[in-house]
């Protein structure tokens, strides 16, 4: 049988014979850099999982190589949100670090050197963070993934800062329970992917660690849900299994049929005002159409200091990528802006510091396509929102 045992930061789960030790941390916390160095050495555990993947550990250690990347073939791909969220969670860390002199990650990296140092192997135990995410905008539906655009937003532009104290307090239970509880109200499908998927994947990957001892370095929000699986995967109600976290799950048909349902209620209400007042009536309709989801997507774009042959497209090109969804009016205008203020090599080698602040995301040209590219979506969808209504009383 399993027996738990919580103190402060530090909770012992025992499995049998074995023994793990979850040191529930804080991101940007210089407490728990320390803490984590110290557990480490005073247990001498036989190995060591840290909540990171390898590829975000390699550019934590080793940099982002920033001057790879194609913003355009980023755009083509549809991956422009992942990379724009990708960016905006990095900001927003990176600024509480700064203000708090403390890497982001930086209790991770400890963890790494020090088993280094005492020769203790070490596992990456987290699920790759752009799976996590596409499986997050994946699950979520049309109302979700605004709120969720929106929170993404307000996070890159706020200027609140958080003390040391207030940090060290994320740590304790209480304060962690009441944020899950908001984030499971705000945005269930983010809470489930971002927090209870990754409790039961990181719980999954400690407990297949074959040695008797080890400690785990996660984040505290983390530390209840791990324990709770690793009793369940001891006692073999949960198996070990893990295919099924590390896919993006395809779309259901109401999902793939959705897209195709705006088109074509445009063109029965466009071609309904050519059958009843004829090219008058029909051309009427038309143009009233294309003015409000153009021009919403054009204030979008403005909104994001566009520039104005993008401004153009944006106008012309959203009610064309309405009927064709294929093509989203943000890759157009994106793709754009990419051409004629294509991104020099002072913005991809400033890109790290540019995105600590809101004034950097306009001013550094790969950044500010991805705002051109998130505005004029944004602007386009609330311009058939708006349109759909007002055009539908033309079939009274």
């Amino acid at each position: 049988m399993s027996d738990i045992e919580t103190h402060d930061t530090l909770t012992r789960v025992r499995l049998g014979d074995r023994e793990i030790i979850l040191v529930g941390t804080a991101h940007v916390s210089r407490g728990s850099v320390e803490e984590v160095a110290r557990v480490i050495r005073d247990e001498m555990p036989g190995r060591v999982c840290v909540e990171i993947d390898a590829a975000r550990f390699r550019t934590m250690t080793e940099g982002q190589n920033w001057g790879s990347l194609n913003i355009v073939q980023v755009l083509r791909e549809k991956k422009g949100f992942l990379l724009l969220a990708n960016l905006v969670l990095s900001s927003f860390q990176k600024r509480i670090g700064a203000s708090l002199g403390v890497q982001p990650g930086g209790e991770m990296k400890a963890a790494v050197q020090v088993a280094n140092e005492l020769g203790i192997p070490y596992t990456f135990a987290d699920r790759e963070v752009a799976v996590t995410l596409r499986r997050a905008w994946s699950k979520s539906n049309l109302w979700n993934r605004n709120k969720m655009l929106a929170a993404l937003l307000s996070s890159a532009i706020t200027t609140e800062k958080l003390s040391e104290a207030e940090i060290e307090k994320l740590k304790m239970k209480s304060a962690l329970d009441d944020m899950m509880e908001e984030l499971a109200g705000y945005l269930p499908a983010v809470k489930e992917v971002l927090i209870d998927e990754r409790d039961r994947y990181l719980a999954t990957r400690i407990f297949q660690s074959p040695e008797r001892k080890v400690v785990a370095v996660v984040g505290a929000g983390h530390v209840k849900g791990i324990a709770e699986w690793l009793k369940a995967l001891e006692t073999g109600e949960a198996d070990q299994d893990l295919s099924s976290f590390e896919v993006v799950p395809q779309p259901g048909r109401f999902r793939r049929v959705l897209p195709w349902v705006i088109p074509v209620v445009i063109l029965a209400i466009v071609a309904t005002g050519f059958f009843r007042s004829g090219w008058h009536g029909g051309l009427s309709v038309l143009w009233e159409w294309v003015l409000v989801n153009g021009g919403l997507a054009t204030i979008g774009s403005l909104v994001a200091f566009a520039h104005p042959l993008t401004l153009l497209v944006a106008f012309v090109g959203a009610p064309v990528a309405t009927l064709n969804p294929f093509v989203g009016i943000g890759m157009l205008t994106g793709v754009v802006e990419a051409f004629v203020r294509k991104p020099r090599v002072a913005d991809f080698e400033g890109l790290s510091d540019d995105i600590s602040s809101f004034g950097g995301f306009y001013r550094n040209r790969v950044t500010h396509i991805l705002l051109v590219f998130l505005f004029s979506s944004v602007g386009g969808m609330i311009g058939n929102f708006v349109a759909l209504p007002y055009l539908l009383t033309h079939l009274k």
